[in-house]
């Protein structure tokens, strides 16, 4: 969970604590989450954010799978409770590393959720492919025969941007029906096409226009690559597109070695021929209006396999909650509006579009109403983990 706020203001925070004293203390989980998650600053706040915590363990295991083996990290609390969680990062070279990944299955496991972060590779390395939703549905299987990790025999799924929407599909598998207590999509995405489509056009299905993040054109470019230039220049392009998206990744983390690693992409940049020099020419300068026509041909295919998109796969029958940033410019918020509608018909679903979180940045003002809304949202969460 990104919060747009790493420090709150104890108006706000009181402000919400008297609404606690209103609503009782099945409000209290969600509310201590968000403080963890988000870093409040204060006595207050840190009380909040340690409320009924404890201490956790690591470790790195590897999770077989019918497209082979796959890392996976375990954090479990030395008191837990409720069902295990699968959490999914999204699209990233840095997998169960990625900074704010740890950060969240941190805070989960500090209030008593065992915590597996399983690596698809396919994720690691930038790849928009049916094979990890399967990856996904093995790994929760996987999870259930560990009886010290899931003795109740259910487990939870979480995945954040292009995982969440791929979790959900892992979830309405046959073999996950019965064996899910919920399935949380954190930023993503409903129906691939739709989303595809923005990132080429800037246009969202309710026809508003915006501009697309730049690290998403830049992923569905490495994903096309070899359409697009002849084949020795496929994998100098490739090279050139993930240090780009590697300097991106290390943005919120490293300014220095960021820029340093923008560099490197640009010298890699002259390094290459037309057309290919051209391509990441336009990733390296962000110039998402030229890029993204060339590559909208190519996102049927891409987005052909109907395991890819909740909306074209069997739905779960576990509760949904959907998450999304209002502001997101990967996959926009109108993604889980759309899911939401298209799963209410076939089981319980909870929505909430907000101002606090983003895809991948962290900034502004936070209101007492929004934090609000979506400590009680993690309060709802919580609650059907634990049961």
């Amino acid at each position: 969970m990104v919060m747009r706020s790493a420090r709150i203001a104890v108006g706000v925070l009181l402000g919400v604590v008297l609404g606690v004293s209103l609503v009782g203390l099945d409000f209290l989980p969600g509310l201590s989450l968000v403080a963890r998650a988000s870093g409040m600053q204060g006595a207050w706040a840190e009380s909040l954010a340690g409320w009924r915590t404890g201490p956790f363990e690591v470790s790195d295991v590897m999770v077989s799978s019918r497209h082979g083996p796959m890392r996976a990290r375990v954090y479990r609390p030395r008191q837990p409770k409720g069902h295990p969680l699968l959490l999914t990062t999204g699209v990233h070279a840095a997998g169960i590393d990625e900074p704010r990944l740890v950060k969240l299955a941190g805070d989960l496991a500090a209030g008593g959720l065992v915590v597996v972060t399983p690596e698809p590779p396919e994720l690691v390395r930038y790849q928009l492919s049916p094979t990890v939703p399967d990856r996904l549905e093995d790994a929760a299987l996987w999870l259930l025969t560990q009886p010290e990790l899931a003795p109740g025999g259910k487990v939870g799924l979480m995945g954040i941007s292009f995982s969440g929407g791929l979790s959900v599909v892992a979830a309405g598998r046959p073999a996950l029906r019965e064996k899910v207590a919920y399935v949380l999509s954190l930023g993503g995405h409903g129906e691939l096409t739709r989303v595809l489509t923005f990132l080429c056009t800037g246009v969202q299905p309710d026809g508003e226009r915006r501009r697309p993040h730049d690290y998403g054109v830049a992923v569905l470019l490495l994903n096309v690559a070899d359409r697009l230039v002849p084949g020795e220049q496929v994998e100098p392009l490739r090279d050139g597109i993930r240090t780009f998206l590697r300097a991106s990744n290390l943005t919120l983390e490293d300014p220095r070695r960021a820029e340093e690693t923008f560099q490197e992409a640009r010298r890699l940049e002259t390094r290459l021929s037309p057309p290919a020099s051209t391509l990441l020419g336009m990733v390296n300068s962000r110039d998402v209006a030229s890029l993204g026509p060339l590559l909208l041909p190519h996102m049927p295919v891409l987005a052909a396999d109907p395991s890819l998109s909740p909306e074209h796969s069997p739905p779960p029958s576990a509760p949904v909650y959907l998450l999304h940033g209002v502001a997101d410019s990967v996959i926009p918020a109108i993604e889980s509006e759309l899911l939401a509608g298209a799963l209410r018909p076939h089981t319980e679903v909870h929505h909430l579009a907000t101002p606090l979180i983003s895809h991948a940045e962290a900034n502004g003002e936070v209101s007492p109403v929004e934090l609000y809304r979506l400590a009680a949202f993690w309060s709802r969460l919580l609650d059907a983990s634990a049961h």
